[in-house]
């Protein structure tokens, strides 16, 4: 009777523990794909970027964004954020805006036009090549600190919007230096309101605010979905 009982419950445990382990070790394998996402997306985004884009960067040019890429992501790794984030407010999205998203971007891209101004590298080359790069070494560190949250908003949505916005600020750019007169206002509203909408995107995923957070993502998504369109149209009427 106790050999029965004792089968009973081994097979109870088996049968109990199997779901569970299958759960943990699924677990684990989506963290591990979303690890890898936010380590390769960006070095694989920036190399299929370079095959379209038809502005070449100089190679010292390249190694200044790596350089500067790894010293502030060692910086902020031992810093910390700037801004404190708090609860689900004003403070939560200006932490979004200026440690998670938007200035990420932003603060490459002006270190990489002051650095075209400067005699070493007259007229630089593209400013998205050299954000792109320089967000490299930070989708590393990212993917260290951030995979032991196991959070898709970290680690896809994040490099999902960097790039969004590297090209997308490229975009805008263009469309402002090829434009005059009153085309000149709308596009500068929306360069604007680019990284805000990037920003907007994360904090309404991590308020649980779904529908807000695909609607903001959408709209970060449209100027890079533009670019890369108009690009493809462009080597297809190149190779005909």
């Amino acid at each position: 009777m106790k050999t029965k009982l004792s089968t009973t419950h081994a097979d109870g445990d088996r049968w109990f523990n199997a779901p569970v382990s299958c759960s943990v070790s699924s677990e684990c394998g989506m963290v591990k794909g979303m690890s890898l996402f936010c380590l390769l997306w960006i070095p694989l985004f920036y190399l299929f970027w370079v095959s379209l884009s038809p502005e070449d960067t100089p190679r010292f040019y390249e190694g200044w964004a790596l350089f500067l890429g790894s010293v502030t992501a060692l910086v902020s790794f031992f810093i910390g954020p700037l801004i404190a984030p708090g609860g689900f407010g004003f403070s939560r999205w200006l932490s979004a805006f200026i440690d998670m998203v938007a200035l990420p971007v932003i603060f490459p891209m002006i270190v990489g036009l002051l650095l075209s101004l400067t005699p070493l590298y007259p007229g630089g080359g593209s400013l998205a090549n050299f954000a792109l790069l320089w967000l490299i070494p930070a989708a590393v560190m990212r993917t260290i600190t951030w995979g032991i949250r196991r959070d898709p908003l970290h680690l896809v949505l994040v490099p999902l919007l960097w790039s969004a916005l590297a090209v997308g600020i490229v975009f805008f750019q263009r469309l402002l230096r090829n434009r005059r007169g009153a085309l000149v206002f709308p596009f500068l509203i929306g360069l604007c309101l680019l990284p805000a909408a990037a920003a907007t995107s994360y904090w309404a995923f991590f308020s649980q605010k779904f529908y807000r957070g695909l609607l903001f993502l959408i709209l970060s998504l449209i100027p890079m979905g533009i670019s890369l369109s108009l690009f493809f149209l462009r080597d297809r009427r190149t190779g005909e």
